[in-house]
């Protein structure tokens, strides 16, 4: 098995040092990306640490595919514990930081403890520098991107970034790197911000950089990705789903009271394809799905929307304008908020205001909830935390807002929303591909119905946690075959599933020492034998009927110490 190379590196903000630890244990066992940050975030935070504490850490990896010049390896894994869940969590981002992130030699990148002053900080292959930006305290993306350029010569796409709303702790705060790309959910951006760390860039040519030849397999899919003139996905992203979903019901829409948008097409694949001026992709990807837009009239440009947008800023806040659309994802950019959080906390307040439709009230709704201004302050909590003041329901899963592909019509999908360990994360375990389906018919399951699909959410499950650990695109999968993926990983596929079910596990044990059980693991509809399917899923995981994983059974012993210790 083919895995990340390279030690820890350990930036403490607060004393201002830097170390390096040998993994190479933590990389043959766990690959690389989400694998080997969940296993060291097991084993290194706190099970008691406050999120917003300096006890919490944040770990950014890569994997093996960074080191190859094929299509759908442009991303990159961070791993902390979520100020908006409360639980270990996960997210990953594309662009182009990948490959200058693996220039350094780090396999990992670990940023502990709490600075009082902003800090930029520096790591190239040399080792660490940090640097004090007191002009750059509240600054936009961009304007910290600009800022990094014009002092220093980097590109945005060697940076991570913590906007306004990371340093003002929204709770859904993302991580922003190459402007635009976000690790998304969960708010780590705010993690990063109340480290006192504005930003941080990566830049080396180290030995240990060396380009990984991946044979035939790595050309064939490279070759595929770029020949491939059939699949939506290269005109119109994720959007290309957006009709669809609405004619099967599964579209949430004005708060998810409804499944259905009358406005569909209107901000769906044809409206935002009309806005895209150029291709767009990530690092070394022939695939090229990405949807930079413009609108003419306007002067608008941005980065999507992708279909989650869509959603929580298009139907779900009852809007049927694609550039109102555009320019709550710009706003949310800019200031570093995950559009789908951000998205779904405005849809409640209109929910609870009579306000759908309200342009204009959405994007001040949008800006007031980064500096946590008026009513903004409420929103910036999170739907778990505001939905009682402000008399909705509480649509989240262990308090992180759901994403589209509503399980309401998709049950599998609804099924793996309340097992996630995340929340309500539709990637986790990307099941709605099976119900729609977006896969071969042989393939395909019924929508309706959970019987026979918790072990099939299990193993998608460990699926998705194989390709967080490469790091492989999820959008490959009308390309990453079983067999591809043994081959680029040079391993048995069962060897790489039962890695998978480790890294889920760990995630769980973690979160079961914080006080998450079966009572978390639920929605706020119905589902048809739900209950029974749950004790199935925690069958086929070996786990104990109330959610928790048995003492002595999770990988890799028995965590981290007591923040007392």
């Amino acid at each position: 098995m083919i895995h990340a190379e390279g030690p820890l590196l350990t930036i403490d903000v607060g004393e201002r040092e830097a170390s390096t630890t040998d993994i190479d244990d933590v990389l043959a066992d766990f690959i690389g990306g989400r694998g080997v940050a969940t296993k060291l975030a097991h084993d290194r935070i706190p099970f008691d640490a406050a999120p917003l504490g300096a006890d919490n850490s944040l770990f950014f990896s890569t994997g093996p595919l960074q080191h190859s010049q094929t299509s759908f390896t442009g991303r990159m894994n961070c791993t902390g514990l979520s100020p908006l869940t409360g639980g270990l969590l996960s997210s990953n981002a594309g662009g182009f930081l990948s490959r200058n992130f693996t220039g350094t030699g780090y396999a990992a990148v670990e940023v502990t403890g709490q600075s009082e002053e902003l800090l930029a900080i520096h790591v190239t292959d040399e080792g660490v520098e940090f640097e004090e930006v007191p002009g750059l305290e509240q600054a936009t993306v961009s304007e910290t991107g600009d800022a990094m350029e014009e002092r220093h010569g980097f590109g945005e796409d060697q940076l991570v970034v913590a906007g306004p709303a990371g340093e003002n702790a929204i709770r859904f705060a993302s991580i922003m790197t190459t402007e635009s790309r976000a690790f998304g959910r969960g708010g780590l951006g705010a993690v990063l911000g109340t480290k006192g760390v504005k930003c941080i860039s990566f830049e080396g040519d180290s030995e240990r950089a060396v380009e990984l030849d991946l044979g035939s397999v790595g050309t064939d899919l490279h070759r595929d990705a770029a020949t491939a003139t059939d699949n939506p996905m290269k005109e119109a992203g994720t959007t290309s789903v957006t009709e669809y979903a609405n004619m099967v019901g599964a579209l949430p829409t004005r708060y998810f009271s409804e499944l259905e948008f009358e406005g569909a097409a209107d901000i769906g694949g044809d409206a935002v394809s009309e806005k895209k001026y150029q291709k767009g992709t990530c690092s070394q990807c022939a695939f090229a799905c990405k949807l930079p837009t413009r609108d003419e009239e306007t002067g608008l440009e941005t980065e999507g929307p992708e279909y989650e947008t869509v959603m929580a800023f298009g139907s779900n806040a009852g809007v049927d304008d694609v550039v109102s659309v555009m320019k709550s994802n710009d706003l949310c950019d800019k200031l570093g908020m995950d559009t789908i959080s951000c998205g779904d906390v405005v849809s409640a307040y209109l929910a609870a205001n009579d306000e759908f439709g309200n342009d204009e009230l959405i994007h001040e709704l949008v800006e007031k909830i980064a500096y946590r201004e008026d009513e903004g302050d409420l929103l910036a909590e999170g739907v778990a935390r505001c939905h009682d003041e402000l008399g909705v329901e509480n649509w989240t899963v262990k308090g992180l807002e759901f994403s589209a592909h509503d399980g309401r019509h998709l049950n599998g999908q609804g099924l793996a929303f309340a097992t996630a360990n995340r929340g309500a994360d539709h990637m986790y375990a990307e099941f709605y591909s099976k119900e729609y389906p977006l896969v071969p018919k042989e393939e395909a399951l019924d929508p309706e119905g959970l019987e026979g699909k918790p072990p099939l959410v299990a193993e998608k499950e460990n699926h998705s946690a194989v390709l967080d650990s490469g790091v492989v695109c999820k959008f490959s999968r009308s390309f990453m075959t079983e067999e591809r993926l043994e081959g680029l990983l040079d391993a048995d596929y069962e060897a790489l599933q039962e890695m998978g079910a480790k890294v889920v596990e760990l995630e769980r044990h973690f979160n079961n020492q914080r006080g998450f059980d079966r009572e978390d693991d639920t929605l706020p509809y119905d589902l048809p034998e739900f209950e029974s399917a749950l004790s199935e899923y925690y069958d086929v995981r070996g786990w104990n009927d109330d959610g928790t994983v048995p003492e002595g059974s999770v990988a890799g012993g028995s965590g981290a110490a007591s923040a007392d210790d």
